[in-house]
This record gives C-alpha cells, sequence and structure tokens, in this order.
C-alpha cells in the first residue's frame, strides 16, 4: 500500500497469502491459461478495500481480469477456501504481533479496552 492506495501484495504479505493457496488450480479444459494467483489476489483485494464496482478495477501487470477474479472469488467463497484464507492471514498476523485487539474499529466506532473515567 502506497499512502492509501492498494498497489498489490508487498512480497512478505503474499508469502503469507500464497502458503494458503492450492499449487495449480485444476484444468478447465482448453482456453487461456490460469491467471496467476497472485493476479487475482491483488485484485480481489483492491475491490474488497475500495468497495468499488467490477467495472472499476483497474488493469495492469499485477492485477487478474474482472472474469477471473470474480469466478475465483466465487470458487473460494463455494469451498470456504475464502474464509480459510482470511482466518490463515488473521492468524499469521497475530503471530507477528501485528494486530492490536486493544483497540479495535467497527463501521466508524473505534472502541477501547481502557475505560474512561465519568466526571460526576
Amino acid at each position: 500500500m502506497k499512502g492509501n492506495r492498494f498497489e498489490g501484495l508487498s512480497d512478505d504479505q503474499w508469502k503469507v497469502l500464497e502458503e494458503l493457496l492450492p499449487k495449480k488450480p485444476k484444468k478447465r479444459g482448453k482456453g487461456k491459461p490460469h491467471t496467476p494467483w497472485r493476479k487475482v489476489c491483488n485484485s480481489l483485494l483492491w475491490m474488497l478495500i475500495n468497495g468499488a464496482r467490477w467495472c472499476d478495477l483497474p488493469i495492469g501487470n499485477q492485477w487478474a481480469s474482472r472474469s477471473a477474479t470474480h469466478r475465483w472469488l466465487g470458487v473460494w467463497q463455494e469451498s470456504e477456501r475464502l474464509e480459510k484464507m482470511l482466518i490463515g492471514v488473521k492468524e499469521q498476523a497475530e503471530l507477528k504481533g501485528l494486530l492490536n485487539f486493544e483497540r479495535l474499529a467497527l463501521g466508524g466506532f473505534f472502541f477501547s479496552r481502557q475505560r474512561r473515567r465519568r466526571a460526576d
């Protein structure tokens, strides 16, 4: 991420995700070769982070096509692989101390474990 824009996974981030993906996808027959997983993950994360429409997905060397990204999202949701990937990333981040559960943000509200004293 540069600034506030997601421009693709870093090498360290990719190492975590790569372990959670199958080595080779099932061959679908003739046609285009399989899109590399890193490009699919970059595109899927871009969509999730930005909450954008499929037609707004960037085009470039680090991105998969809209159709490939959409297809793999459906396959991963149906097979529960997406949930396993998200859990795996969370677990890796926890092990490396990258998550701070002392402060959480949900829907624009911030929560802290520290209790504030009320002024009477």
